[in-house]
């Protein structure tokens, strides 16, 4: 009796040290190094041979020949053909790799919409400095203040292995990775947006755009960070009634400790206010209510006010590699259609996506009682995004149209599309193809008296 006492004893302790060691390898950032990518995502095919290997993504060797930097960029996956089309006719077949949204975008026009489907390419890359302090975020990266700050991260995604001591997937890791990822130092771009009515007209507002990722400086670290995550400026350029207007914001990376700040400047008036409610469901004035403050980039900011878990990762046909989508071939007019931006513009992939969904907690509030999210695995940026009323009916369907400005690299949106299926209106931002350059890429940023209200004011008076 006393040596079968023994021997189970042994038996679990033995266990709990050998699960120890099997969370510790999981845990390992030597895995960005193995069967890992650097970024974080399987490095291995599927078995079926549909989503291949990463073998590095998008580098130098691969950008066209054609290609001169500023330029749009030319299609590196040109001659790809198409694997198929998912319609509204079809799509019983391949429900399983459909978003809600996508399945609820077919059938509202049904018609009209669809979806091509190409072959996968695994085109997402980062500079070598970028995965270099990604190995060590792995290491040494923590959630703080209840989920809603970061720290022991810097100029990478913060959790490349987003799991918990206990080696479960904590979904609160893979929604900041999506907010802290790579896109770039300092980005410059004329863009416009527009707000397609259900007829199908729009009205194009146009301005000039620089993005200052603080938490990617080359010369930084988290210690000089103070809480900042990027400074963002847009002027107006058109129509003339609106020319000269502007806003600035500074974005924290824990907003409920310390909030966004955001100024608006008044051409008209002369005047810069203080912009107070900048977060959450405030809408956004220049998309008609479309999409609210927290909507921008698919998601940014807290998400204090929903309880997240996670749904899986799931093989899942998402927007990727949509450099035709983004063409200065193509104008606004043969682009934006009624319900939705032309299909035949636009490129799908099957990808292994992570799907998180955040539900709202009892005691708060916000327009959309339920949110779900698929990011993509080799880049952690939110392709997709459904989002459910106060009726728990699916209300809007958010798209980002992937590609890689292999320039940089780094992969990014080409065009963000908000649509709401109730009024059967979208909203389109980032629309750049009747520009004369694309997104301009620097390593070095201005300095940071640049980005101070003050100087807004003063340079929008000129």
């Amino acid at each position: 009796m006393f040596k079968r006492s023994v021997m189970l004893a042994v038996a679990l302790c033995l266990a709990i040290i050998n699960s120890g060691v099997a969370v510790a390898s999981k845990l390992s950032p030597e895995r960005l190094n193995k069967d890992l990518t650097p970024y974080g995502a399987e490095r291995a095919g599927n078995k079926s041979g549909t989503i291949p290997e990463w073998t590095g993504g998008l580098l130098t060797e691969d950008i066209p020949k054609s290609y001169v930097r500023g330029m749009h960029h030319p299609d590196p996956f040109e001659g790809s053909k198409k694997r198929f089309t998912i319609t509204a006719q079809n799509m019983d077949q391949y429900e399983n790799v459909l978003s809600a949204g996508l399945i609820k975008m077919l059938k509202r026009y049904p018609d009209t919409f669809y979806i091509p489907v190409y072959p996968t390419k695994r085109s997402a890359s980062a500079p070598r400095w970028v995965y270099d302090n990604i190995y060590q975020n792995a290491k040494t990266a923590k959630l703080i203040n209840n989920g809603n700050g970061i720290k022991g991260a810097y100029a990478g995604v913060a959790f490349p292995i987003p799991l918990d001591a206990n080696g479960q997937v904590n979904p609160l890791k893979v929604l900041w990775n999506h907010i802290t990822r790579w896109r770039g130092v300092f980005v410059k771009r004329n863009a416009s947006e527009a707000v397609v009515q259900r007829n199908g007209s729009f009205a194009l507002v146009t301005s000039a755009q620089e993005i200052d990722f603080v938490y990617y400086h080359k010369d930084g670290n988290e210690k000089q960070l103070d809480n900042r995550l990027l400074y963002y400026i847009s002027q107006i350029k058109q129509p003339a009634r609106l020319a000269g207007g502007a806003i600035l914001v500074h974005d924290t990376i824990d907003r409920v400790r310390d909030p966004r700040k955001a100024w608006g400047y008044n051409a008209g008036q002369r005047r810069l206010r203080r912009a107070p409610n900048l977060a959450y469901d405030t809408p956004v004035a220049s998309s008609d209510g479309i999409i609210t403050a927290d909507d921008v980039d698919i998601f940014n900011g807290a998400g204090d006010r929903y309880n997240w878990k996670l749904l899986g990762k799931k093989e899942m046909i998402i927007p990727y590699n949509n450099y035709k989508l983004d063409s200065n071939a193509i104008t606004y007019e043969q682009m934006l259609k009624k319900g939705h931006v032309n299909p035949k513009f636009t490129r799908y992939e099957l990808h292994r996506v992570w799907v998180i969904e955040g539900t709202l907690k009892d005691n708060q509030r916000h327009i959309y009682t339920k949110r779900t999210f698929y990011i993509d695995e080799d880049s952690w940026t939110i392709a997709m995004a459904d989002q459910y009323d106060s009726q728990g009916e699916l209300w809007r369907v958010s798209l980002s149209f992937l590609k890689n400005y292999y320039e940089v690299p780094v992969l990014w949106t080409a065009l963000d599309v908000y649509h709401d299926l109730s009024s059967q209106r979208y909203y389109v931002a980032f629309l750049d193809n009747e520009e004369k350059t694309s997104l301009e890429f620097d390593d070095i940023s201005p300095p940071s008296k640049y980005f101070k209200p003050a100087q807004l004011r003063r340079r929008s008076r000129r």
